[in-house]
């Protein structure tokens, strides 16, 4: 497909500065351009790529003031970012549809699958299933008796969503993610052995949420493990059993919640970030990457940093101590033997 500046400009409701016949056919990074590419530059720290850029279009901030000349013709618009991911989302929608159910998908006689649905091969939908309208079940999925999905969502390659889970609509889960997994609930008989507790309980996932790769969700004991609507969940996360996550709260790679941990809504939470079981984070709470977090947090909006979870600047101020801390140690032992030293004379 191919657009010319004038088009995309019309569409983002921009300002051309060049030539608004200039004609794009594909999208690259600002420093790997190439003609008949649209990059952008939003952040100021790539600008000396705009001066080099072979791409033929590149958005910018109205705000931008350009200390050399630009070959490129530029679209300037209020947010160079947004804009950029509004032609992304255009672009992904514009891809050729799947359709149909594949021959040898399993599909048990008492499941319901709505229209236009596509379903591929070695798929298997269980009992008393229900697949909801527009939906796109990739190859290798798995979705287990009772479980219910609701319209056009995207289950990739080697989903699997055990017995009796639900998700909303316009839901995105990407490939290798375990829906309904059991928690770990072990009970100990004694010092060497464990009973396993059942987890009869399900996951719930509301409207237009997003899994990344190779997620774990596991399903509650009891009751339900939930995740809210608007909710994103980075790749590589694992979500214990009876934990309920807020709406549109956002969480990166590596992360892991502890069991029955309720996360409020508008939360930030950076990789490889910890929380502990048992334990309520507030709305709006913001957590730097490899935090963790051991107790409650009461106040909304709060931004903590490191283990155990504090203010950053107590943190920084922690983190200069702390490399210090070897000298210190040498300067106190040498203070205690002069110590030690006056007292016998």
């Amino acid at each position: 497909m191919e657009f010319t500046a004038a088009t995309i400009a019309g569409f983002l409701k921009g300002e051309i500065e060049g030539d608004p016949n200039t004609v794009v056919n594909n999208i690259a990074k600002i420093e790997e351009g190439f003609k008949g590419a649209l990059s952008f530059l939003a952040n100021p720290k790539y600008e000396h790529y705009i001066y080099t850029t072979q791409s033929s279009i590149v958005l910018v901030n109205k705000t931008y003031i350009p200390s050399s000349r630009v070959k490129a013709t530029l679209i300037r618009v209020d947010n160079a970012y947004e804009a950029f991911a509004s032609l992304l989302h255009i672009v992904d929608q514009a891809r050729p549809r799947k359709k149909g159910i594949h021959s040898t998908a399993v599909i048990e006689p008492t499941a319901k699958v709505g229209s236009d649905v596509y379903i591929g091969a070695y798929t298997y939908i269980g009992d008393n299933c229900i697949i909801g309208d527009n939906c796109m079940v990739y190859p290798h999925v798995y979705i287990g008796d009772n479980s219910l999905i609701g319209k056009n969502c995207i289950l990739n390659p080697g989903v699997k969503i055990y017995h009796e889970c639900i998700l909303g609509e316009g839901c995105t889960i990407h490939a290798g993610t375990v829906i309904g997994s059991d928690g770990f609930g072990f009970a100990p008989q004694s010092e060497t052995e464990f009973m396993k507790i059942p987890q009869l309980g399900n996951v719930v996932i509301e409207d237009h949420v997003e899994i990344g790769a190779n997620v774990a969700i596991d399903r509650a004991t009891v009751g339900s493990t939930i995740i809210r609507k608007g909710v994103k969940l980075d790749n590589l996360i694992q979500i214990g059993h009876n934990v309920e996550i807020g709406e549109n709260t956002v969480i990166a790679g590596q992360t892991g919640v502890a069991g029955s941990a309720k996360i409020g809504k508008n939360c930030m939470f950076g990789g490889q970030v910890g929380v502990a079981g048992h334990i309520k984070i507030a709305d709006g709470t913001k957590v730097g990457a490899q935090s963790g977090i051991h107790s409650n947090v009461r106040t909304e909006n709060t931004t903590l940093l490191g283990y155990p979870a504090i203010d950053p600047k107590n943190f920084f101020r922690s983190a200069m101590i702390f490399k210090d801390l070897p000298e210190l140690s040498a300067r106190v032992n040498i203070l205690v033997k002069d110590v030690k030293s006056l007292k016998e004379k």
